[in-house]
């Protein structure tokens, strides 16, 4: 699947033959959630609390640079922050795995490796976030856990919900899977604690948060060019993330002439993945840069971007902890 179904953003002949086992994902969904909130399947609490950082949605929505955001921050006021992630699409066998920014994105998957070069703080990465989460507790190397989605994984208990939406998809067609993008219903969204659009005009009760391009860093080595650098010139633009368009989008509104060429969100790239028959210089997403660092070639670079969420964001979570 290159992009996210096209019937998940409209309500069409597709997404209404798929409707009738929405209705039995969402009963599902709804009977597991019931079954944690009764106390009849226990949430495990950690001494410290824990800040979840999900969707409810399929595909991305900027998690992953708003919790790199959130560990700097809560660092900056005298919090030591750790973060726990899933790491999907790694293979390591043993679990948990501390990450570092050099560690191998095909053990741990490609965001950990993010999240361990930018956040300045520990990144374990195990399936079992409650193990995981438990390990850095053990370890007394943090006094807050942030959990990298995870907004469905209620067997961790957590202190703290934010959800993360992005702004120009929203909901899609509004029904769950997989007749729809949504893991939980929208409702689901009243009971988190603070709720961040990505890239969209933030409706009532939401906090804004854009993503801003601050260069671009060769993949090889990375050295530093600036944004200015292949402006009006022609480039092969690789994205292998849920929503690929907004990535094209940005280097157009950069002035860069844009050959797209959209992979699966997680895709494990290998050299013919970029073969390409000239000598254009190629511009990828730093989740995709880590997975193509050992074989990258000179022209290539990748598209460095921070987190700039609402100034109101940082006072809230910190009345809530």
């Amino acid at each position: 699947m290159i992009r996210l179904p096209e019937h998940w953003q409209r309500r069409d002949a597709v997404s209404a033959a798929l409707w009738p086992l929405s209705l039995l994902f969402g009963a599902v969904v709804a009977f597991r959630r019931a079954l944690y909130r009764g106390g009849w399947l226990r949430s495990v609490r950690t001494p410290v609390p824990v800040i979840v950082v999900g969707n409810i949605t399929v595909g991305g929505t900027g998690k992953t640079p708003l919790t790199i955001w959130l560990a700097q921050f809560l660092a900056r006021h005298g919090f030591r922050p750790g973060i726990v992630t899933r790491g999907y699409g790694g293979s390591a066998r043993h679990w948990p795995l501390e990450v570092t920014g050099e560690t191998d994105a095909a053990l741990a998957g490609d965001e950990p490796v993010l999240l361990a070069r930018h956040a300045g703080c520990p990144v374990l990465v195990d399936p079992d976030r409650v193990r995981g989460a438990q390990a850095l507790t053990d370890s007394g190397s943090c006094d807050v856990i942030l959990s990298d989605d995870g907004l469905q994984h209620y067997r961790l208990a957590r202190d703290v919900e934010i959800a993360v939406i992005d702004g120009a998809r929203r909901f899609g067609n509004g029904w769950l899977l997989p007749a729809g993008p949504l893991r939980e219903p929208p409702s689901r969204l009243a009971s988190v604690d603070l709720r961040v659009v990505q890239g969209g005009a933030p409706r009532a009760g939401e906090l804004a948060m854009r993503l801003v391009p601050t260069g671009l860093v060769r993949v090889c080595n990375r050295t530093t060019a600036t944004l200015d650098s292949y402006r009006g010139k022609c480039v092969h633009a690789i994205a292998g993330i849920g929503h690929p368009a907004r990535f094209f989008d940005t280097l157009r509104g950069l002035g860069i002439e844009v050959m797209e060429h959209p992979f699966p969100d997680h895709h494990r790239f290998a050299p013919g993945d970029l073969a390409f028959d000239d000598e254009l210089p190629v511009i990828m997403t730093e989740k995709d840069a880590v997975k193509c660092q050992r074989f990258a070639e000179g022209d290539w670079w990748y598209l460095a971007v921070t987190a700039e969420p609402d100034a109101g964001l940082g006072e809230r979570l910190l009345k809530l902890l």
